[in-house]
């Protein structure tokens, strides 16, 4: 539980960071951006000045000097000079090529800018108006798409950066939980075969009838534990599936299960079950998950209650719910329930149900999740592929 809670910080604060990155970028490119249009602003009146001096007759050849200097050296910001009629008469940076070809070209961006109100009056004597419309440079339309740019590359990066970080600590994980499993299997072999063997020595000293039953309970219990090494032996490889009796698999496990639950809670499979439905299984695997479940179902009960199994087909599909009558799972953890690592026990370890997810969508190629809970109780739905 303490490292899913680490992790799921870890990962609030690096969500934090991106967004004091986009936070930061939007501000400064917006006061860039502000800046530059401002000074655009001012170059624009001081053109508008320029065309103002050369329509006004004016003998001071400085002056008129000085105007067309103005008008000469902008090469940035695009303008269009015209009367009040929206008769061009004049235009500057605009693109040529388009200007030749398309003739609406001109009065087309003459309109856009007089209806965002970019223009700038020139009053000349005799009440004349002319107007100098003045659009944004191509360095300040793309100071402020450069953000976006920004942003999705920033964005690209902590995808690729969190998938690949994802994979290889998964990668990481999955090794070595499936070294610790493949190892634990291996030491668990030799002693189960050596106390194999002293059952069958002292059945040959102690050969009473109650003797006998003892000596077959205590080899129930290595079966079990040869069934469970058995289990371990099979994380990481490719388990071979074939087709079984899905209620036979579900029978057993419950019938397991009962044995070891309180006699207050019933354990059972409903009647409506239907008894042939067959699939593609592995069937130590596929107890393993039932196990888990229905271990998770007696936790949620306090001593007492009912752990219901129910199997059917439909449209080619088998669907198990597993269904208990305990105090349910609270909607903050619903998301986190298979995520490797949580656990509401104290001494849990959290990969019970990571476990049984990997087994059923991984080897066994379908989907388990939790179809519903409420303080009433919890179900557990499974969905595999019917066999034929």
């Amino acid at each position: 539980m303490y490292l899913l809670q680490h992790r799921n910080r870890s990962k609030i604060l690096l969500f934090l960071f991106a967004i004091s990155i986009i936070f930061f970028t939007l501000w400064y490119t917006h006061r860039l951006a502000e800046s530059i249009a401002t000074e655009e602003i001012k170059k624009a009146a001081e053109i508008a000045d320029a065309y103002k001096i050369l329509n006004s007759n004016t003998s001071d050849e400085l002056e008129l000097s000085k105007s067309l200097d103005k008008i000469k050296f902008n090469e940035n910001i695009p303008v269009i000079w015209a009367n009040a009629k929206d008769e061009i008469l004049a235009q500057k940076n605009f693109d040529s090529a388009r200007i030749e070809k398309d003739k609406a070209y001109l009065p087309h961006e003459l309109h856009k800018l007089k209806k965002i109100h970019q223009y700038i009056n020139i009053k000349l004597p005799g009440n004349e108006k002319q107007y100098l419309y003045y659009k944004d440079s191509y360095l300040l339309v793309s100071i402020r798409k450069y953000p976006f740019y920004v942003l999705a590359l920033v964005a690209l990066f902590f995808v690729i950066s969190y998938a690949a970080f994802t994979s290889a600590r998964r990668a990481e994980q999955n090794q070595v939980w499936v070294g610790l499993a493949k190892e634990t299997a291996h030491q668990l072999g030799t002693p189960l075969s050596s106390l194999s063997a002293w059952i069958e020595i002292l059945r040959d000293k102690l050969k009473t009838d109650e003797d006998d039953d003892m000596f077959d309970e205590m080899q129930k219990d290595i079966d079990r534990l040869v069934l469970i090494a058995e289990r371990f032996s099979k994380i990481g490889s490719v388990p071979e599936l074939q087709r079984h009796r899905v209620t036979d698999i579900i029978q057993n496990g419950i019938d397991y299960m009962a044995k070891r639950a309180s006699k207050k809670i019933n354990i059972y499979m409903l009647s409506n079950s239907d008894p042939n439905i067959m699939s593609m299984l592995n069937p130590p695997l596929f107890e393993w998950v039932l196990e888990n479940l229905m271990k998770n179902a007696l936790d949620a009960m306090d001593d007492s209650g009912e752990i219901t199994v129910n199997a059917y087909e439909r449209d080619g599909f088998v669907t198990i719910d597993v269904r208990d009558t305990g105090k349910g799972i609270s909607k903050n953890d619903l998301e986190q329930i298979f995520a490797p690592g949580f656990s509401t026990k104290k001494r849990g370890w959290g990969l019970g149900l990571t476990l049984a997810k990997r087994i059923i969508e991984e080897y066994h190629h379908g989907k388990i999740f939790v179809k519903e809970s409420t303080s009433k109780g919890t179900t557990f739905r499974i969905i595999l592929k019917a066999a034929e």
